[in-house]
């Protein structure tokens, strides 16, 4: 029977339980977004969701599957290599399809910040798995570096995007109030 490989994966193993239960805790975290979202009285679009929304799940789960995925008892570090090659080429093409979901919505103009949050660093993420999967049997040190950076960086892209929408929505909130009592005031003053 053969026996897990352990070594260097297992160096590894306290990184991935503190990074990928940040991620599960914050991936929670998201329902309550998207509930603030939900519960909010401008009309937003299903792309304006798919765009800035969503996808800031989908990076968190993406961390916690690469915790998964490092944590795992593997035979042979082709099999995780292969695991990691499959996310970051999923990945890659996710970023292509909220980048394709940002340009049709219309309820928000994003801005260069948000270029670069929702589109260029995922990317960059997601390039890099593919590129530490590649490298990982022969390099496998630096590719382990690689991924843990690639994965706390998916980590912060969320925190990032869930606190943008987050401070978007209490902003947006305020000035619809702000336009309602202004309305209310305009109705009393001409009645």
């Amino acid at each position: 029977m053969l026996e897990p490989v352990l070594s260097p994966l297992a160096a590894w193993e306290s990184y991935y339980v503190i990074v990928g239960s940040s991620a599960a805790a914050l991936t929670g975290l998201m329902f309550v977004v998207v509930a603030l979202i939900a519960d909010q009285q401008a009309a937003r679009s299903t792309n304006e969701i798919a765009a800035f929304g969503t996808p800031t799940v989908v990076h968190f789960c993406a961390a916690l599957f690469t915790a998964a995925v490092l944590s795992a008892p593997w035979h042979s570090l082709t099999n995780c290599a292969v695991a990691i090659g499959i996310l970051g080429v999923g990945g890659v093409l996710y970023v292509a399809r909220v980048l394709r979901f940002a340009l049709r919505q219309t309820g928000y103009e994003p801005v260069f910040e948000d270029w670069i949050w929702h589109t260029i660093l995922p990317l960059v993420a997601y390039v890099t798995y593919f590129a530490a999967a590649i490298a990982f049997v022969r390099h496998t040190m630096g590719a382990l570096f690689a991924i843990g950076a690639s994965t706390l960086l998916l980590v912060f892209i969320g925190i990032h995007n869930a606190w943008d929408t987050v401070t978007y929505i209490a902003i947006e909130r305020r000035r619809l109030a702000a336009e309602t009592e202004t309305a209310l005031d305009g109705a009393k003053g001409a009645g």
